[in-house]
């Protein structure tokens, strides 16, 4: 028989079953993960829709009115509010107020736990209780199973004869012993401290016994933020020895809390951290200080240049991140480190503030549709360990931004049929000391310039508007007009003016005809390019510092660009004209083609690549003659895999300039990465000698959990291994292992070996329980 009722229209006792029946199946204080996911379900406090609908399956209803009791009987399925009840046999006794299930019970909840259990005797308020044979099934893929199980006090479930684990058990044989699970006496679920305490247990993997546990607790596995000690980690490097971190976490309210950690190394003595995270309705920041005693300094004596590392005993940082929300549209924050020396934090790896370049800055920034405001303060930290006095030392030399504005505007409206775009730019530098080292040797992350105050303000409008012939060719003309306001305020050698505006007028017209060719198994696209632009020269070239436009690499990437420079302190004059044919290709057996190959032509007025500045920007880069290098790039994907190369050739000769190659893939058995980059010498920038590396990289798949992972840079002109790691690495649904080892010698440069450096470390992780270290990282593996 079936029953669909409402429950304003059920009898009293029905109602009683009904409501009885919706807290079994919200398993209140007997399913303990349906606690995690309820919230309320423990302590009985469970939320029900009272407009739900029950529906009553059953072989009969049976009805007694002298016992008062309800039952019912034979193939019991009830639906209420989304749960599930089966039973064979259900019944509720009015006189004791008790709900009785028997029969392989099984409780199928809406968020996905399912309960198992032989019978079930519970109070309709579900305080008291009691069940035999219990088997839990979570949505998180948590398992509990019990001889039985009691519900005391509406607030404790004691589990008798538990066991716990975050396995799934194996498909082929289910009757096989876990990867890992705890045997206890007693499991103890408190709902109110949300805690799950093991009382005489035994950590077990494949069935063996591995430790005896008396005692120990540990948060619901669902609950995300617990007081408690965090995972600890392993770290062994050459200065500072091996080092064991244990963390603990503090979650002092729902919205802030507090990390503590603290690291002992062996060589080095205790390294103390604290982290503060606090959450507002607009936004979150955080504050992290780290400091240390050094036991022995002179250990950093071997790393080349660390002057400051072998004086200093008492070192330490504080730093600051935050981001906040205005509105919608407008956004302001942070990032800010000061420390005791140039490189407390890169040296012991405080984590957010390790790298060897870190940029202080506060900023504002709006966006809405196609506009976008940014308005920000920088300074720029190099973690080198020299000091301030040595000549050597990068730190005061560079430079602080007070302040950098971008400002760009899109009308929503055409203008005459076209796209009408206004951008404006401001930066404002101070910098200490002159940097005058401008060779490009290991200055990675370094802004060179003059010393004393520079500045400019630019403004530029565009306008371009697109026209398609009945041919199908694309013509697109372009306007542009630019106004650059600097000023200079040094007495830098070289600084040959004090202020200047710098106009820039340019008419273009860019052509395109897409030809499309198709064939039996295969579709191919050739547009060939064309551009022209006319514009004054470049006022001034080399007489203004260059701050923002100081790399600059010439590829088919910005064969393109109408203004080829990186940033504005160097803009692109005279008459040039880029042309080149761009490719894609695709076929039916899943292969893909693309590639773009052209060239680029000063047709008249000042070669503004041929004009070098202060940092040499545009030298040697295949730009500085009338007729430039070639550029190409040709890239080819199926499926997983993919391989890219390009590169610059020389105008006369064909002779490779710079070259690269990179490909990727991966399939059943792992996965593959190799990338070979080529730069011929470059002896304005201080290398006389070609450069040409190797990164190969990847994962292999042992087994379908285990992998072996390894990556290694070597460079072929020093024949010098600069990077390798290798790692083994086991996971699963509830267990991971990783072990991994890493060696860095950096490239002689100026005869000046750099110092080797290596680092181990591994991680242990049982799912919800408990684990050690930090998981493997292998450049993205």
């Amino acid at each position: 028989m079936g029953l669909n009722l409402t429950r304003s229209v059920l009898p009293a006792w029905l109602a009683r079953l009904a409501c009885s029946t919706a807290l079994l199946c919200l398993a209140g204080g007997i399913s303990l993960p349906a606690y995690a996911q309820t919230g309320d379900a423990l302590v009985g406090n469970v939320k029900t829709d009272p407009n739900a609908q029950l529906l009553l399956e059953s072989d009969e209803l049976v009805y007694d009115i002298n016992a008062k009791t309800i039952s019912a009987v034979g193939g019991v399925q009830i639906d209420y509010d989304g749960n599930r009840l089966v039973a064979r046999k259900v019944t509720y006794d009015q006189n004791t107020g008790r709900l009785k299930a028997e029969g392989k019970v099984e409780i199928v909840e809406k968020d996905g736990n399912r309960i198992y259990a032989e019978n079930l005797d519970v109070t309709d308020d579900f305080k008291e209780g009691f069940v035999n044979a219990l088997r839990v099934e979570a949505a998180d893929n948590t398992r509990f199973a019990a001889e039985s199980a009691e519900r005391i006090g509406g607030e404790l479930t004691t589990f008798n004869n538990g066991i716990y684990t975050a396995c799934e058990p194996c498909r082929a044989k289910p009757d096989r012993a876990p990867l890992w699970q705890v045997r206890a006496q007693k499991i103890i679920w408190n709902g109110k401290k949300k805690t799950i305490r093991f009382e005489r247990g035994r950590f077990e993997m494949f069935g063996m016994p591995l430790a005896f546990l008396p005692a120990f607790e540990i948060a619901d596995p669902t609950v995300k933020r617990k007081s408690g000690f965090l995972i600890p980690s392993y770290r062994h490097e050459t200065e500072l020895g091996t080092g064991i971190t244990v963390p603990y976490f503090w979650a002092l309210a729902p919205n802030y809390d507090l990390t503590l950690q603290g690291t002992y190394y062996t060589q080095q003595g205790f390294l103390g951290e604290a982290e503060w995270r606090h959450r507002l309705a607009n936004g979150q920041y955080t504050i992290k200080l780290a400091g240390i005693d050094q036991q022995d300094p002179g250990a950093f004596n071997s790393i080349a240049g660390d002057q400051v590392d072998s004086n200093a005993t008492t070192r330490g940082m504080i730093g600051s991140t935050g981001a906040f929300n205005i509105n919608p549209r407008w956004t302001y924050g942070w990032s800010v480190l000061a420390q005791s020396d140039k490189a407390f934090a890169y040296r012991y790896g405080i984590e957010n503030y390790d790298n060897y370049n870190i940029t202080d800055q506060v900023y504002l920034r709006g966006l809405h549709d196609r506009n976008y405001f940014d308005l920000s303060l920088y300074r720029f930290h190099v973690q080198e360990g020299f000091e301030d006095s040595d000549p050597s030392s990068s730190e005061e030399k560079q430079p602080w931004v007070l302040p950098s504005l971008d400002y760009a505007y899109t009308p929503t409206q055409s203008v005459a049929g076209g796209e009408l775009n206004f951008n404006l730019n401001l930066q404002a530098l101070t910098r200490d000391e002159f940097d005058g080292n401008f060779s490009g040797v290991d200055r990675t992350g370094y802004i060179a310039g003059i010393q004393g105050n520079d500045g400019r303000i630019t403004g530029e409008a565009e306008w371009k508007r697109t026209f398609v012939t009945e041919s199908g060719l694309v013509i697109t003309p372009l306007l542009a007009l630019r106004g650059d306001g600097m000023y200079v305020d040094s007495n830098t050698d070289g600084v040959t003016r004090s202020d200047a505006f710098r106009p820039m007028a340019t008419a273009g017209l860019e052509t395109k005809w897409p030809i499309l060719f198709t064939a039996a198994n295969s579709t191919h696209v050739l547009e060939p390019t064309a551009q022209l632009f006319v514009r004054n020269n470049e006022s001034y070239p080399g007489e203004m510092p260059n701050e923002d436009a100081q790399s600059f690499v010439f590829d088919a990437s910005n064969l393109f660009e109408r203004d080829k420079f990186s940033g504005y302190d160097r803009v692109e004059g005279g008459t040039r004209a880029n042309l080149g044919l761009r490719y894609s290709g695709t076929f039916n057996n899943g292969w893909g083609l693309n590639g773009i190959a052209g060239q680029s032509f000063q047709l008249g007025g000042l070669n503004s690549f041929a004009s070098p500045d202060f940092v040499n920007a545009g030298a040697e880069s295949g730009l500085e003659s009338a007729r430039s290098d070639y550029v190409a790039m040709i890239g080819a994907n199926k499926g997983a895999f993919n391989i890219t190369t390009g590169g610059r050739f020389d105008k006369d000769d064909f002779e490779v300039k710079r070259a690269t190659v990179a490909t990727t893939t991966s399939g059943k058995y792992g996965s593959v990465y190799v990338k070979y980059a080529f730069i011929a010498a470059q002896e304005t920038y201080g290398f006389p000698d070609d450069r040409q590396e190797v990164t190969v990289g990847g994962q292999a798949k042992l087994t379908p959990n285990w992998r072996l992972l390894g990556t290694g840079t070597y460079d072929l002109v020093s024949n010098t291994l600069v990077k390798r790691t290798a790692a083994l690495a086991y996971d699963d649904e509830c267990f991971t292992y990783s072990m991994y080892y890493t060696q860095e010698q950096p490239v002689t440069v100026n005869n000046v070996e750099g110092d080797k450096t290596s680092t181990f470390g591994f991680n242990i992780s049982f799912r919800t329980l408990w684990g050690i270290g930090k998981p493997v990282d292998i450049g993205g593996i």
